[in-house]
């Protein structure tokens, strides 16, 4: 992942505002520490942050056509670049980038483009010629992205808050699927899928083109020209990313220059479930594994980086970000650039645990559309920005855009779970995977229960983090959060603890309402807490909250982490002060 920065229009080309935007541009060195780069024409400012995977030595950015009238700055992947590359016979490239394909794209075909690009991108171009711009999202929201408004009049694009929210007077996040067009002025949706409507499908159910299209995405993924390799918690879908890699990567670019022996990596608690499912499926599969644990201590210590980093209060969010940012470092330290993930993979089939009591097939399929457009605020923000702290790039072939097609045509009666007719949980990309000559995965791996990132690291992780917050939160300020914080109120000592430290590195406004509220059980949005009433009185996203559903479910009475048992002692008895808007709380 890179970083961009761009502010258009600002009405002041001084030496002072480039060093400013430099200063800004900076903010986000941790996602692209290879090099720097900026643009300046007129009152526009262009600059970059690079992580270097295609092309390294020569696809420094800015990129630009070939008379350099047209100007991009991108963080991202564009995975059909070479398909894209022969459409375009009679320009000139420059580089061996993937991105530069873009400004040649808008030279040929206009503002119109953006639905050729496979792949996962943000970006900013500027055309010299009338000095208008776009600036454009993938179609998911993989890659994050943030748009702001200076009172001189100019626009301002970031790929995190952290680098205009000082300057800007509004910002806000830039939807997934849309671009800004300077000379409609204003937003508009590029990315009009079937689904998106959430009508219901009635595709039938074939294994063997879910299978060819999951596989596709994984395959198309392997681009780099870097060593990279595999996040593996042995659930299932980081299993079949791992499963898939090792099958084809022998036939790749990246095993000629680095190898076809696959890199893994896990993280979790000592004894974690995770860690165990994840060194079993490395085993199956032959690759090098890497085992990182960590203590609870270790991650109540790293809370405060997570929050500025992933650029949320959200508790799910920050509960799984965490141990993905310490493990991220760890995968950084030894030369990897790139990772595959399996995220998005729940979010499309159904699979978080409460979706055992969808109450039919129309309800499940409009959850699943619900979910996958709200991933961007969720395990993309996480998986985009835990990584990119440290420099790192996660790919997530689940939210390829031809799979989700593919997925997301199958009549939803075949995704609901059917306990008398064997049907767990995301049985459709199960049954999909389950060859008996040539087996992808052990079978019960194959069929494992899912286990949300925050709760496979280790149950006593969640356990610690709500005992820490207890320590820190009083109940006295539980009682006045309406009043301190009245957009969405924190109504656990978890999540009162989150938005303190958030409010201290994001005080403004805008900053709070691009963090998503509303209740939750084990993940679901609000409208799925309608389907079992018992749920209304156990909102917590651990996947442990689908009471009568988890293997561990928690007992209705939720009282072991007053009681004091969460494994690793955690020390942190020191008082200490805590900003919050026009008041400070010592603790």
């Amino acid at each position: 992942m890179c970083g961009i920065l761009a502010v258009l229009g600002c009405s002041d080309d001084s030496q002072a505002k480039r060093v400013r935007v430099l200063e800004l541009s900076r903010r986000l060195k941790h996602r692209g520490p290879d090099w720097s780069g900026i643009y300046h024409h007129s009152d526009y400012y262009l600059s970059h942050q690079r992580l270097a995977i295609v092309d390294p030595a020569s696809g420094d950015q800015p990129l630009f056509n070939e008379d350099k009238t047209i100007v991009v700055t991108v963080n991202g992947e564009i995975y059909n670049h070479e398909e894209l590359r022969k459409r375009l016979p009679n320009h000139k490239f420059r580089t061996g980038s993937d991105c530069e394909v873009i400004a040649h794209l808008y030279e040929e075909y206009g503002e119109e483009f953006v639905d050729m690009l496979d792949g996962m991108f943000s970006f900013v171009l500027l055309d010299t010629r009338d000095n208008s711009f776009i600036a454009a999202r993938d179609a998911i929201g993989i890659t994050s992205l943030y748009i702001g408004w200076g009172q001189d009049g100019s626009v301002w694009i970031a790929s995190e808050l952290k680098a205009l929210n000082d300057d800007c007077e509004h910002f806000e996040t830039f939807p997934p699927g849309h671009l800004y067009s300077s000379k409609q002025g204003g937003l508009r949706r590029w990315y009009n899928p079937l689904w998106f409507s959430e009508a219901i499908p009635s595709t039938p159910y074939d294994p063997l083109v879910l299978r060819r299209a999951f596989e596709n995405a994984v395959v198309k993924r392997l681009m780099t020209d870097v060593p990279f390799g595999v996040l593996l918690s042995g659930g299932l879908d980081s299993s079949l990313v791992a499963s898939i890699t090792a099958r084809h990567l022998a036939d790749t670019k990246a095993a000629k220059q680095w190898g076809s022996q696959l890199h893994s990596f896990c993280v979790g608690l000592e004894g974690s479930p995770d860690l165990k499912a994840g060194k079993e499926v490395a085993d199956y599969l032959g690759t090098v594994h890497h085992e990182f644990t960590f203590t609870v201590q270790d991650g109540i210590d790293a809370i405060e980086d997570v929050i500025y980093h992933i650029e949320t209060y959200d508790v799910t969010t920050i509960r799984a970000s965490t141990p993905m940012f310490l493990m991220s470092r760890k995968i950084k330290s030894l030369g990897v650039k790139m990772v595959l993930s399996g995220e998005g993979s729940d979010e499309v089939f159904g699979g978080y645990l409460y979706f055992h009591k969808a109450p039919n097939k129309e309800e499940f399929h409009r959850e699943t559309c619900r979910k996958i457009k709200a991933l961007h605020q969720y395990d993309c923000l996480r998986a985009n920005k835990a990584t990119s702290a440290w420099g790192l790039e996660a790919r997530v072939p689940f939210l390829d855009k031809e799979f989700i097609n593919v997925a997301m045509s199958i009549d939803p009666e075949w995704k609901m779970i059917n306990r008398e007719e064997g049907r767990i949980e995301k049985w459709v990309l199960r049954r999909a995977f389950d060859d008996e000559e040539h087996p992808y995965l052990p079978k019960h791996i194959l069929y494992r229960q899912k286990e949300q990132f925050s709760d496979g690291v280790g149950y006593s992780w969640i356990d610690g983090l709500k005992a820490h917050a207890d320590k820190h939160v009083t109940n006295k300020m539980m009682l006045n959060a309406t009043h301190i914080y009245p957009h969405n109120t924190p109504t656990t000592k978890e999540a009162y603890y989150y938005r303190m430290i958030f409010e201290r590195f994001f005080p403004q406004n805008p900053a709070r309402l691009t963090v998503p509220g509303g209740a939750s059980v084990a993940c679901s949005t609000a409208k799925a807490i309608e389907w079992d009433a018992s749920w209304s009185n156990n909102l917590d996203p651990s996947g442990r909250a689908a009471l009568g559903v988890h293997l561990s479910a928690y007992e209705h009475k939720l009282s072991s982490v007053a009681n004091g048992n969460l494994g690793p002692k955690i020390i942190d008895n020191l008082p200490r002060m805590i900003s919050v808007p026009g008041v400070v709380i010592k603790s």
